[in-house]
C-alpha cells in the first residue's frame, strides 16, 4: 500500500491533524473545502453560484496534482448553509459533473466554520486509467 498526503499549506493542517487529500493507491479523498483563495480570502462572496464554482476548481487542482482528474471522481458531499439555493450549488456542480455524474450528497447544516463559507465540498476518486 502506498499513501501520499498532499497540503495546501493552510495553518490549520498541521494544527487540526489533516492533509487536504490523501491518496492510497489509485483512491484519492479530498477534504472538505470551501471558497478561499490561497490568501485565505473568500472567493464568490455571497454568492452560492461562484463559491461552489471556485470549490470545485480547487477540488480539480488537487486531483491533478494527485494524478487524477474530475472524471475521476465517483462521489461528491455537499454541505450547505441555506439549502434553499440547491439550484444554485447544483448548476455549478453540474457544469462540472453533467457527464461525469458522481453519486453526490447535498446537505443543509446550521453552520460552517465561518459565517461567510455557503458550502464546503468533499470528493472521492478512483484513477481507473
Amino acid at each position: 500500500m502506498h499513501r501520499q498526503n498532499f497540503s495546501s499549506g493552510a495553518q490549520w493542517e498541521n494544527i487540526v491533524g489533516y492533509s487536504s487529500a490523501v491518496k492510497v493507491n489509485n483512491i484519492i479523498e479530498i477534504k472538505g473545502t470551501v471558497a478561499v483563495d490561497e490568501n485565505n480570502h473568500l472567493v464568490g462572496g455571497n454568492n452560492a453560484y461562484l463559491q461552489t464554482k471556485y470549490i470545485i476548481q480547487k477540488i480539480e487542482k488537487i486531483l491533478q496534482s494527485a494524478g487524477s482528474s474530475l472524471k475521476d471522481v465517483i462521489r461528491t458531499r455537499m454541505f450547505v448553509t441555506d439549502i434553499s439555493q440547491w439550484q444554485e450549488y447544483g448548476r455549478a456542480h453540474g457544469e462540472y459533473f453533467g457527464t461525469i455524474k458522481p453519486c453526490t450528497t447535498m446537505i443543509e447544516i446550521s453552520k460552517l466554520i465561518a459565517p461567510e463559507f455557503l458550502i464546503e465540498i468533499e470528493a472521492t476518486a478512483i484513477i481507473t486509467e
